[in-house]
């Protein structure tokens, strides 16, 4: 295997660009954006190549910086200026407004939430939106004056411009925010720019991604032979559907139990795959996998450790396989943001629970179907390829596995402990009728023990923590408001039934600030 990194991207479809200054509403914009069945991409402002014929239009988000301050984000501007259509949200209306000669400054009256919009001019991008319309407001510098060539189409009351425009280019700027749910009509307000202002015909659906997405994997794989690794999750599911559908038996799975799966997962995703016709080799590494991480507490180094376990198993296995020449991988979109670090707007958190521990190259060329996918939109495809439920509607769960919810060092018992404790957990989910409401749950071993008293003596045990979160994609949650009663009962079952624990707590933080995982 000769060493190279080659990526296959695989789409080329109309699209909107959505250059990140540093919001912490952007993956929201690009949510509201493929709600239209329109594909958008974000980049970071000082990270991204010269938009090519498949871009109609240029989104500009919000940040934390001012435009005022020393080393604000800055963006070639002039260079797209009556090129193609520009929406400048918050911080993007704010720096048109500055750059191009209007007159921008500090707030002396600052907007923070619900206001309430008043249109002064006619507009195509408030085409639908009533007088009075309530958006979000999140600024802290304020358009005092429009630049030459512009015109201001809304305020509200305490501000004289929320919504400016060019009176001949395709150009807007809002102080508000859209696609928070808070501003009513924001969805509106996308439409207008993407499918009317963009001319976006709104085409691109689950089974036209399926289609363009084989057709690219069978033109640029060809007769070549592709690894993947499965691990049981509905991102490396569908990569793996997608695959099969364009190459067939040039596909090879590859399955590694690393010893830190759920209760009996090894055995059920392996018969899950066969019976979906996959060609995969099942690997049993627990003992190596545990091996590595004993005594290890860091969250980092176990990541590291894991993937680079993980990758050595892998590789043994995939040399055994004549003429490979592709890596595939379940990576999805949220995936790539994360782990993307640039100056300002995608500081790295933690390494990716998916990536953490790969080395800076791979000795296959890789292929990545699903990584401009948010997790509900992988959902989308899996069905419409027709993947079991019980795979399709599967919780997430993490590449490291109960590594990372067994905080501080692992041990063969407390993985067992945790492993006993999930299963009732999630049984309980499933059971009640609550799994399909819940994003993603699990237990969590914390590293303390509590002083408890079970039948009539003393006990000091181990705590585990329940954590279940609702989201769409991942990139926020809040905690799932389960019944107290489900709750109650699902402590007592786990206090019953597995020695080494006398106390369950519940998980109430959202993300953020906090994560999903604990580690």
């Amino acid at each position: 295997m000769v060493a190279c990194r080659q990526i296959l991207y695989l789409h080329m479809q109309e699209t909107i660009l959505i250059l990140d200054f540093g919001s912490q509403y952007t993956q929201l914009i690009a949510r509201r954006i493929r709600e239209l069945n329109v594909y958008c991409e974000i980049h970071p402002y000082n990270n991204y190549k010269k938009p090519g014929p498949e871009i109609k239009g240029i989104v500009l988000s919000g940040s934390p910086h001012s435009v005022k301050e020393v080393g604000a984000p800055e963006f070639d501007l002039a260079s797209y200026m009556g090129k193609l259509p520009i929406l400048g949200v918050c911080y993007g209306a704010q720096y048109m407004a500055d750059r191009l000669g209007g007159e921008v400054a500090r707030s002396q009256i600052r907007e923070y939430g619900r206001s309430f919009l008043l249109p002064r001019a006619e507009s195509r991008l408030l085409k639908n939106i009533p007088t009075h319309s309530q958006v979000w407001m999140s600024h802290g510098d304020s358009i005092l004056q429009v630049p030459k060539g512009f015109r201001v189409s809304a305020g509200t009351e305490d501000i004289p411009v929320a919504a400016y425009e060019h009176k001949e280019w395709p150009v807007y700027g809002i102080q508000f925010h859209p696609e928070v749910t808070h501003s009513v009509d924001g969805s509106t307000l996308i439409s207008n720019f993407v499918l009317d202002i963009c001319g976006c015909g709104g085409s691109w659906t689950p089974d036209s991604f399926i289609q363009s997405t084989i057709d690219s994997l069978r033109n640029t794989i060809g007769k070549e032979r592709v690894v993947l690794g499965l691990s049981g999750g509905v991102d490396s599911s569908v990569a793996a559907l997608l695959l099969h559908e364009a190459i067939g038996n040039q596909l090879f799975c590859i399955f590694v139990d690393n010893g830190l799966l759920r209760k009996d997962e090894y055995a059920q995703v392996l018969h899950d795959y066969m019976e979906m016709g996959l060609q995969i080799h099942g690997v049993s590494a627990g003992k190596r996998f545990l091996d590595a991480l004993r005594g290890v507490e860091d969250p980092e180094q176990k990541r590291k450790i894991i993937g680079r376990t993980f990758i050595e198993v892998f590789e043994e296995e995939a040399h055994k396989i004549e003429d490979v020449a592709w890596l595939g991988q379940g990576t999805i979109y949220p995936d790539v943001i994360e782990s993307v670090s640039v100056k300002g707007p995608s500081a790295t958190i933690k390494s990716h629970h998916n990536v953490g521990g790969l080395p800076d190259f791979m000795k296959l060329k890789i292929v990545e179907p699903l990584r401009s996918l948010f997790k509900d939109e992988v959902r989308k495809v899996g069905k419409a390829l027709g993947l079991k439920p019980g795979i399709l509607n599967r919780h997430p769960f993490p590449g490291p596995g109960l590594a990372i919810r067994i905080l501080g060092a692992i041990d063969e018992e407390k993985v067992r402990i945790l492993q006993e404790a999930d299963a009732i957990f999630i049984e309980n989910l499933k059971s009640s009728g609550q799994y399909a409401h819940v994003w993603q749950a699990g237990a969590i071993f914390l590293p303390v023990r509590s002083v408890g008293v079970m039948g009539d003596e003393r006990s000091y045990e181990h705590v585990i923590c329940l954590r279940a979160v609702t989201s769409h994609d991942g990139m926020t949650a809040d905690f799932s408001h389960l019944p107290h009663e489900l709750l109650a009962k699902i402590s007592s079952e786990i206090i019953n039934k597995v020695k080494g624990i006398n106390r369950v707590v519940y998980d109430i933080s959202s993300k953020p600030p906090a994560t999903i995982e604990w580690e």
